[in-house]
């Protein structure tokens, strides 16, 4: 077994969905307020969690729910089952909507045969086992991430059948190592699909999205967190040298990744919808998704002081009221704009970056305090955004076609998508796991 980083035990709060009982699944209401499209990475953050304002907005959000099911439905029962339908639907505005939905499409995006989905799974000898009593431990210190109020006895039997579910999926494949966050994403499967389907998508998904975190050492998963600085640096050059100056590294983005952000999201509807997102899209979308939220914060990264212990402490506290269709919009459009095959390169030589960006900050450093100048930097650099004010409204007026595509990519609704959104669809397709197509 391979220990990751110890990850904080948080309280339990906000989450907002109901638990299985005898006569199935009971969910509150998890969509009505999807945040609206059309934001920007500077929207305040009251509006990812804002409900609409009038009754219009209401049955304009209940006609496009209306139809995405409807389009949902007709991609499931196609023949063969259009799963390149059901990626747009997942990454749209709203993701899946609803566990129903999800428990019937996300076997389709891991592309699990119905076979496979069908079997019961065997019980798993827990004495002797070398990963038990670290697994035990853990999902005892995972009441948090259960429904409040759910009854002591119910969630005692989910914890037991989550410790099985892990040893089954180590047992069936000796190949792959137990890490400390493992739990906070098999728990997530579990609470939407149950444990016989849980099982055999947690299967799948640790042989092939998680199956860099899953090796002995932390040498692939590192490699993964190397990709952060230089997607970052791309878009925002000045968050990029302050984080460098401030030598922060990327351990904080660590639990995040490797848990998909299960573990530090309260809410289970924002939870639930990040896995629609992951799980149509490239295995290396969850580290996009980590570089738009620090570049979301850039006011608050810049503002920080300087120094690595308060920007690590800043940036590994998630806020809870986050933008999430805006940022997973955004998302799509970083990896678009700077696909993995581009970016693979400088996520190698990540360390060489990081030494030469620190020596454009050296004289500075040695005269006065770094976060000083890196301020200074800012305020000339507003000054000189607003001497042409009358030029960012034009460009701000005429987005490129391009862009536009890009957006409509992951935040469109409409039958009718652009080429980068196929550019999204088709990379996951591409990379998705090889097995025959259903029947």
């Amino acid at each position: 077994m391979r220990l990751a980083l110890q990850l904080p035990v948080d309280s339990h709060e906000g989450l907002t969905r109901g638990w299985p009982s005898k006569g199935g699944w009971q969910v509150m209401q998890i969509s009505k307020d999807t945040s609206r499209t059309g934001e920007t990475m500077n929207t305040s953050r009251s509006a990812g969690a804002s409900s609409p304002v009038n009754g219009k907005q209401v049955n304009d959000w209940d006609t496009r729910r209306k139809r995405k099911i409807a389009d949902i439905k007709q991609a499931l029962s196609a023949s063969p089952v259009d799963v390149a339908a059901l990626r747009r639907m997942a990454i749209s505005e709203g993701g899946l909507l609803t566990d129903e939905i999800r428990c019937q499409v996300w076997p389709r995006l891991l592309n699990v045969p119905p076979h496979v989905l069908e079997q019961e799974p065997e019980t798993v000898e827990r004495e002797n086992n070398k990963d038990y009593n670290q697994v035990l431990l853990d999902v005892q210190r995972s009441l948090r991430r259960f429904p409040p109020g759910m009854p002591d006895e119910q969630r005692e039997g989910l914890q037991e059948e989550l410790i099985d579910i892990i040893l089954l999926v180590l047992k069936r494949n000796p190949q792959l190592h137990y890490y400390q966050g493992y739990h906070d994403i098999v728990v997530t499967f579990l609470l939407v699909l149950g444990e016989r389907l849980a099982t055999a998508l947690v299967e799948k998904l640790s042989t092939h999205h998680l199956r860099d975190f899953m090796d002995p050492t932390m040498d692939n998963t590192k490699h993964i967190l190397n990709y952060l600085m230089p997607i970052i640096d791309r878009v925002n050059p000045e968050v990029h040298d302050f984080m460098q100056q401030a030598e922060v590294g990327t351990v904080f983005a660590l639990s995040w990744l490797i848990t998909w952000f299960g573990h530090v999201l309260s809410d289970f509807r924002h939870v639930v919808r990040l896995y629609d997102f992951f799980l149509a899209c490239h295995p290396l979308m969850p580290i996009y998704f980590a570089a738009v939220i620090v570049l979301y914060r850039e006011e608050e990264v810049l503002e920080c002081e300087c120094d690595m212990a308060m920007v690590h402490h800043l940036l590994s506290q998630i806020p809870q009221d986050l933008p999430y269709e805006t940022l997973i919009s955004r998302a799509g459009d970083l990896f678009v704009q700077f696909p993995p095959s581009e970016m693979a390169r400088e996520a190698a030589s990540h360390d060489s970056m990081a030494a030469s960006t620190f020596k454009d900050f050296d004289l500075a450093s040695t005269q006065q305090r770094p976060d000083s100048v890196l301020r200074r930097r800012r305020r000339q650099k507003q000054a000189a955004l607003d001497s042409s004010a009358a030029n960012a409204v034009v460009a701000v007026a005429r987005p490129s076609a391009a862009r536009r595509l890009v957006r409509l990519a992951v935040m469109g609704l409409t039958v009718a998508l652009g080429a980068a959104a196929l550019a999204v669809v088709n990379t996951a397709l591409e990379w998705a796991p090889k097995l025959d197509l259903f029947p």
